[in-house]
């Protein structure tokens, strides 16, 4: 499986079978002339995780793709034109030979005077391969048996305590670093190292940069 970040938010998860897009938001670059897609998966309705005119234009060119999204998202794109799918919470989707389970519930808070959105997390597993998990815009939700995953590292939201502690809670074979397009290259390499010292050795935060590739 390789998973292509296209930045901020936003993954191309590939298998030599299935190709799904995740959160493709107005932050993130790249996603907007692929083709070929088989699905697209929103976890919330926040505009750097759906740009909604470019997944409109998207879905156009991939007339056969799956789209699935949060609740709120799937209201919202249906009075667009679109037909997506909701994604509940516990549901599994199937794509091809590749599984997608709905994780989470609940945007993390912000502030307590903004009333939290939904929000859901993907699990993507095809076969007996590799499970993956992005988890939206939450540190709440901690499923089981992850090998890589997609870690938030700041957000208006978060808190580095909080990341590592979700990092540690998740406790997967290795992880990435996501939304991070407020960061500088600087920023970002505070945020890994910080993340590193408390984890330990034992949970490995690649440091995948917002356009590169990375195989699991």
């Amino acid at each position: 499986m390789q998973l292509n970040r296209l930045g901020h938010a936003a993954l191309l998860i590939e298998t030599p079978y299935v190709r799904v897009l995740c959160d493709p938001g107005s932050y993130s670059s790249d996603w907007h002339h692929l083709t070929d897609l088989d699905a697209v998966a929103v976890t919330h309705q926040h505009q750097d995780h759906v740009d909604v005119d470019g997944l409109m234009a998207l879905m156009e060119i991939n007339p056969t793709a799956r789209l699935m999204a949060e609740a709120a998202v799937a209201e919202m794109l249906t009075q667009r034109g679109l037909g997506p799918e909701v994604a509940m919470v516990g549901e599994t989707f199937q794509v091809g030979p590749a599984r997608i389970e709905v994780h989470g519930g609940t945007h993390a808070v912000i502030h307590p005077s903004i009333r939290p959105v939904g929000n859901v997390g993907y699990l993507f597993q095809e076969g007996d391969g590799a499970r993956v998990f992005h988890p939206g815009d939450s540190y709440d939700h901690v499923p089981e048996q992850v090998d890589l995953l997609a870690l938030p590292i700041t957000a208006p939201w978060a808190k580095m305590a909080d990341t590592a502690a979700f990092l540690a809670a998740v406790s997967p074979r290795e992880a990435i670093p996501i939304h991070d397009a407020i960061l500088s290259d600087a920023g970002r390499a505070l945020y890994k190292r910080l993340v590193s010292q408390v984890v330990g050795d034992t949970i490995p935060l690649h440091p995948v940069a917002p356009t590169d590739t990375f195989s699991v």
